[in-house]
This record gives C-alpha cells, structure tokens and sequence, in this order.
C-alpha cells in the first residue's frame, strides 16, 4: 500500500531553517518529504560539465541529507525532466498536497504553471509560496497599482514598508518531528548527472562582519570588503529574512539597499519577462552592433588591453566570481567600447557567475548598456583607465588578476577609448532617433 505524504519540492532554497513552504508543509499535519530534481532541461543547457553550481548544489544536498537523517528522514533526489520525476513519485506515494516557493524566471514559471495543471488532473492541491524576497510581485507598487520601473521611489517605498512582521523567520525547526520517516533512496553520483566535481573554492556564508567595511570600502575591488553572499542567496543557503534583519541591525543601508535592488530586478522580470531576451526600451534593440567575434574573445579572456577590465574578466574565469564595480566596468567596456550586444555578455556571465541569478543579470547587464528600466544614460561611457585611477589607486586588484601589467611589455588596448566613446554616441543616437 502506498504511504500517504505531502511532498515539499526544494528547488533554489536549499536550507531546513527559515524555509516558508517547508514550515507550511510540516503544518498540513501529513508526514512530509522532501523532493530536490535534478532537471535535465536545466543541466542540458550547461556546457561545462565541471560547472561549479552543480558541485555546490550537490554538496549542499549531501549536508542537508545529513540533518535529514537526524530527524529519521531523508531527501529523495530524482535526475530527470520534471514531468518525468514526478510521474515516478505520483507511481510511488499517495499525494495529499504539494508545497514550493515561488520562483520568477520565465523557465520556471512554465514549469510550475504545467506542475499545477498537472496536479490538478490528479486531484492534487498545489500550493506556493514566498520565499526568496522580502516583496514580490504586486507587493511594492505605484499608487495606480502599476510595477515600479524606477529604483529610487521603489525602494522609498520597499524601506518604509519594511518591518519586523517581513523579516520573522519561518519557525519550521519546531515541526521537524513531522518528516516523513524513511531511509531514502540511493542518491545519485555527479558521474550519473553527466558532471564532474569542481575544484572551484565556494565562499564560505558568513556576512555579518562584512556589513561595516561594505558601507565604506564596497568600490574599492581589492578590498575584502564585500560579503560573497550572492551565491548562498542564489541557491537559498541562507534566508533573505534572516540577510535583511542582519543589515537592519547593523545599520547597514547600502547594504540593505542593494538586497532591495534583488527584489526589484525579480520585480521587473515577473512583470516584463520580455527583458530576459529583450532590452526594456525597445528602441535599443534597433542598435546595429559590431559583435565582432574576435573581440569578444578578447574581452572573455581577459585580453583587451584595459587593465581593470581584463582583471575583471581574469577573477570571473578563475573564481567564478567579479567584484560589483568591475563587473559595470566590464559591462560598459563590452557594449560601448566594442559595441557588443548586452545579450552575449549576459549569456557569458550566466555560464561563469557562481552567483548568477537571471534577474539581477539581465538587469545589470541592461543597466550598463543604457536600455534598461533604471539605467545609466546611453552617452555615459566609464573611462576604464579613470575607474582604475579612482576604485584600484595602486593597482593592487589589477596586479593581482592581471599580472602581466607589472611588466614593461603590457598589452596594447584593443580599441580607443575616445573613439570608441565617439562611434558608441553615433551608432546609438542613430538607432534612437
């Protein structure tokens, strides 16, 4: 006879504490199992098959299943499309209720879409809920009711908003008794996945003591003074609750602003979806790049001639991660210097960024090229040498990722910048007018 469960599917929130559809889960009163699925539509896509996420997404089930088994419990992990995962689990339990967070890109939002269609064929309750932002979708809104398109009044009003009752953590730990008692099932080796493991160092999540230096130092890339949380908040190892309650108590503004920032992007990308292919000012997309594909190696390899933007890609290569800053240096120098599309840039950092999140992406990357919802003019074109100048006054970031400028011999830049400058205001005022 098969088991009655709830099942809870984890997807980017990979954490017992703190997790709102775990907490509503234990609360429906049936033993509840967790489910993580390995899809293949998504691992499909990925080139590198030592992509250091899935090396971090494994290891961090591997601990979780660890806690799991404290409890008597266990994770049950599928590798597979999702269709095909949960097919397999309606064969082998009954299924009272299926619970999730919300996730905002446009694959997932599919996937969930068919998920409840599906469950619902099946006389299955789907429930979902908010989990990886403080204010989602309609939360944060115009006195219309439309979305905000404009940072700076959004989050006066996500600041006001914000209060004890957005930052109380999910208390699932004293539900815990009610998981699903079971050993699990074998779980599946990277090897069986297609991947192998990484050799990449992921960055410890400890942040708190980031919050002070962050408020002074954050531009200055050769300072340790950013907290590396990106990737934890990605995959959900820590709660953006508890993130958030951490930079209220420590009065740190900037900090907090830039966690408001995440929310407004996920924002922007639920509302106009367009944006992950699109630029949010269609006239943009009127621009006649270069995409001068020699170029673009250049600028990937970190070979371009420009200091701080070849250490930027330098540090993105080897580590998987580009300091804040740099990462708008080498955004501008890509589209305004060389005049490639934004989209060849975002698709690059999605397969290198350890922290990639679609919405921030698409947004940074729009924000640098000028088309996007909250962006920097068109006409405004860093200077990589004067950000250098300014943000690494002693070339200590540059000589750390970008050696071969200690030497006499220094590579030649690819372009000029005042020509560059110059042919970027032509071409795009051409395309604007």
């Amino acid at each position: 006879m098969k088991k009655e469960i709830n099942i809870c599917w984890l997807r980017r929130d990979l954490r017992l504490t703190d997790n709102a559809a775990i907490y509503h889960a234990l609360k429906a009163g049936v033993p509840v199992l967790l489910v993580f699925i390995f899809d293949k539509n998504i691992l499909g896509d990925l080139t590198d098959k030592s992509d250091a996420r899935v090396t971090f997404i494994y290891h961090t089930l591997q601990e979780l299943n660890k806690k799991l088994h404290t409890y008597g419990s266990s994770l049950l992990i599928k590798h597979g499309t999702p269709e095909e995962a949960w097919q397999e689990i309606l064969n082998d339990y009954t299924v009272k209720g299926v619970y999730t967070n919300h996730d905002y890109e446009p694959y997932a939002i599919e996937r969930d879409d068919a998920l409840g269609e599906f469950l619902r064929s099946e006389d299955i309750p789907f429930y979902t809920y908010k989990d990886q932002a403080i204010f989602e979708k309609d939360e944060i809104t115009k006195a219309d009711g439309k979305p905000y398109t404009v940072f700076t009044p959004y989050f006066r009003q996500w600041h006001q908003k914000l209060d004890s009752f957005y930052l109380k953590a999910y208390p699932v730990e004293k539900y815990l008794s009610g998981l699903f008692q079971t050993e699990g099932s074998p779980v599946p080796s990277l090897s069986d996945l297609g991947f192998i493991a990484s050799e990449m160092e992921f960055p410890p999540l400890s942040f708190e003591d980031k919050l002070a230096a962050y408020e002074e130092r954050r531009d200055f890339p050769a300072d340790d003074a950013t907290t590396h949380i990106g990737l934890h908040l990605r995959f959900g190892t820590v709660s953006i609750r508890e993130a958030a309650g951490k930079a209220v108590e420590a009065k740190a503004h900037k900090w907090l602003s830039e966690l408001a920032w995440r929310d407004f992007y996920m924002m922007i990308l639920w509302h106009f979806p367009q944006v992950a292919a699109k630029s949010f000012k269609p006239a943009y997309d009127n621009i006649k790049w270069l995409n001068d594909e020699k170029d673009f190696e250049a600028w990937k390899n970190g070979k371009t001639g420009y200091p701080i933007v070849d250490a930027g890609m330098n540090q993105l290569n080897q580590t998987g991660y580009m300091h804040n800053r740099v990462r708008m240096i080498v955004g501008s120098f890509l589209t305004k210097h060389l005049l490639i599309d934004w989209r060849w840039g975002e698709a690059y950092f999605a397969e290198k960024l350890l922290d990639y999140e679609m919405a921030s992406n698409v947004g940074g990357w729009q924000w640098a090229c000028g088309c996007g919802n909250d962006a920097a003019p068109y006409f405004r074109v860093f200077n990589p040498e004067l950000q250098a100048k300014k943000f690494d006054p002693q070339n200590t970031y540059i000589y750390k990722w970008a050696p071969e400028y200690k030497q006499l011999q220094q590579p030649q830049p690819i372009v000029d910048h005042a020509f560059a400058r110059d042919r970027i205001l032509r071409v795009f005022k051409e395309a604007l007018a």
